[in-house]
């Protein structure tokens, strides 16, 4: 059971990296320039939060189903 939700998420990240990639490639582009401009502590504030959102989502869905 939990090796499947794994995998599901796993497969839903790289279909939603994806879907960025083939859809807005220069957006993309932009974002990735902003992320090397700023310092190593800023994007590590920007990973926590989306630590902290993607926990927080993965919860919910526990919750409801």
């Amino acid at each position: 059971m939990i090796f499947n939700k794994l995998v599901l998420a796993i497969g839903l990240v790289l279909a939603l990296e994806g879907c960025i990639i083939a859809l807005a490639p220069t957006y993309l582009e932009k974002i990735l320039k902003v992320l090397l401009k700023s310092t190593v502590e800023n994007r590590r504030i920007i990973g926590l939060f989306g630590l902290a959102i993607g926990t927080f989502l993965i919860w919910i869905s526990e919750k409801i189903m």
